[in-house]
């Protein structure tokens, strides 16, 4: 079964990624009910989740823990709780930099979900194959991915087509290929448009400039950019992205003196980001000498 049942809520419809803390909460408001359903398979699912909430918040040996507990309770009549069993084991090692232990949990998730006619979390796992190979095979795993949210007669499956779009945008960047990279960026920008919720959308906007910005096209860039930041300001809201990009665009044109600012604004902001502050330490310290001028 799913992540609803007749009795107990949709765990799923309570995520917050942009706070996994929140999430965690949430989730552990529902375990004595879950616990007390005799609901074997909902209960473990649900124990992932909590496992997922902690190692986004890079508590990685309290996700293994959580998960440890979860082993013991998959049977043969618990097919979706394993799978998602494996997805969040092997998404802890992968946030910590093991990919070689989470690549087997992921192929085994990918295997297991379709056998158990699962594509949401089949399209979840092929999608995290997409993440941890090489730039080259990842585009093998995006495009099957892809193929089958666009496929499947599943909505679960069919939300991930955002997702996918901008995942297989940003290999296609990587390798250099910018046209492809931004027809796909435009691709996910109007089906956020259409399904999305306006931070979506602002982060499809913001990669069709930061594209832009790498096919030289830099006033087209800024437009974007600096719409965003309008919106930002209207909002109250703060993006350190949308400033790092301003800066480049900026330090690309010679006008360092304008670009300073952004690049301090970004600095602030992306400093208190956990992923980067672990993986990308020379990128946030060029933000912080480029914004000092």
């Amino acid at each position: 079964m799913d992540s609803t049942s007749p009795t107990l809520p949709d765990f799923d419809a309570l995520w917050d990624y942009q706070q996994p803390a929140v999430s965690e909460t949430r989730f552990r408001e529902l375990l004595p009910a879950a616990q007390a359903s005799g609901n074997a398979d909902y209960h473990a699912q649900l124990l992932t989740q909590i496992a997922r909430t902690q190692g986004l918040q890079r508590q990685f040996d309290a996700a293994h823990e959580t998960l440890n507990g979860v082993q013991p309770m998959l049977s043969d009549q618990t097919p979706i709780a394993r799978v998602r069993y494996l997805l969040e084991r092997g998404r802890v090692y992968n946030s910590a930099r093991q990919p070689e232990q989470a690549r087997p949990l992921f192929l085994e998730a990918w295997d297991a979900a379709r056998t158990a006619g699962d594509d949401n979390l089949a399209v979840d796992a092929a999608h995290m194959m997409g993440i941890i190979e090489p730039l080259e095979e990842q585009i093998a795993w995006d495009e099957r991915a892809l193929q089958m949210a666009e496929n499947s007669e599943q909505p679960e499956a069919r939300r991930w087509l955002g997702s996918l779009y901008n995942n297989l945008a940003w290999t296609y960047h990587d390798l250099g290929q910018y046209d492809r990279a931004l027809d796909l960026f435009m691709r996910a920008q109007v089906w956020h448009e259409l399904y999305g919720t306006p931070y979506t959308i602002r982060v499809a906007r913001w990669s069709i400039g930061r594209a832009l910005r790498s096919f030289e096209m830099l006033e087209e860039a800024l437009v974007i950019q600096r719409g965003l930041l309008r919106e930002l300001t209207t909002s109250g809201e703060r993006d350190g992205y949308v400033y790092e990009e301003l800066g480049e665009c900026l330090l690309l044109k010679g006008e360092l003196d304008e670009a300073a600012p952004y690049f301090r604004q970004a600095y602030l902001e992306l400093a208190q980001d956990q992923w980067l502050v672990a993986n990308e330490p020379t990128r946030l310290e060029r933000l912080k000498t480029l914004g000092n001028g």
